[in-house]
């Protein structure tokens, strides 16, 4: 298969499953289903950021002394975005509205019913063009490397576009309309992927310090905001153990 149909393959599979994830949250699936999926997509980043794209970055010809700068500003860069809520993935930990949206109170205060939805649009889809370069730049590298990346963009895109539904409902909004904006949000990889595909082609040097921001960005997620998640889980920790260790086996397969 061309590469840049890979590319857009991956890009839009992980669309695909984010609208599954939404329609888990209509089906009305067990909040410890997201918790448990967390740990999973903890275990997938941070294999995935460390024992796969860092050391593919490095044999690419860049130094530690080059890399690690870059690296470093990624996550600096991240949390900035984020702050900035153009580069949204943290979500608070409880409370209505969120992936663990409580049972007894699935509505948002106006003034939050007006500007969440908006915000989680706008900053999702800047999130999905961002995924979407980050997975041509892997596979600019190795094909093999692209699906590796794309598998680790979908684990930690799933509970989270399935929370941001939940956010969207707790907004006010219908169930369709919550599914045509997600699903138009998740087309922003792809178009993330056609521009990755396209710049970075011409610009091969580039891919190395694209890849190690691919790193930097699963890591932040991981350590600023998957983590936290999961200190705070006592339930179930034999399974959040086994699943992090699961996501780990998976990504070095």
């Amino acid at each position: 298969m061309p590469l840049i149909l890979q590319i857009v393959s991956a890009c839009l599979l992980g669309g695909v499953l984010s609208l599954l994830a939404a329609g888990c949250v209509i089906a009305g699936l067990s909040r410890r289903w997201l918790s448990y999926a967390v740990s999973f997509s903890t275990g997938i980043l941070l294999a995935t950021a460390m024992l796969h794209l860092l050391p593919e970055a490095l044999s690419s010809g860049l130094t530690p002394h080059e890399g690690f700068p870059v690296l470093l500003g990624g996550v600096l860069g991240f949390f900035i975005l984020e702050k900035l809520a153009l580069w949204r993935h943290a979500q608070p930990h409880s409370g209505p509205g969120t992936a663990l949206l409580h049972e007894e109170d699935r509505s948002l205060p106006h003034h939050l019913a007006e500007s969440a939805p908006v915000s989680i649009l706008i900053g999702d889809g800047f999130h999905n063009f961002t995924d979407g370069l980050l997975i041509a730049a892997a596979f600019l590298t190795d094909p093999a490397l692209g699906w590796t990346t794309a598998v680790a963009v979908i684990a930690h895109e799933i509970p989270q576009e399935a929370g941001d539904f939940a956010i969207l409902l707790a907004a006010g909004w219908g169930y369709k309309r919550a599914l045509f904006w997600n699903a138009l949000s998740s087309l922003a990889s792809v178009v993330g992927g056609l521009a990755g595909y396209i710049a970075l082609e011409q610009i091969q040097d580039w891919v190395p310090y694209v890849i190690i921001l691919a790193a930097a960005s699963f890591l932040y997620i991981s350590i600023a905001d998957l983590l936290p998640r999961l200190k705070s889980q006592w339930q179930g920790l034999g399974w959040h153990g086994l699943l992090l260790g699961a996501g780990v086996a998976i990504s070095v397969l």
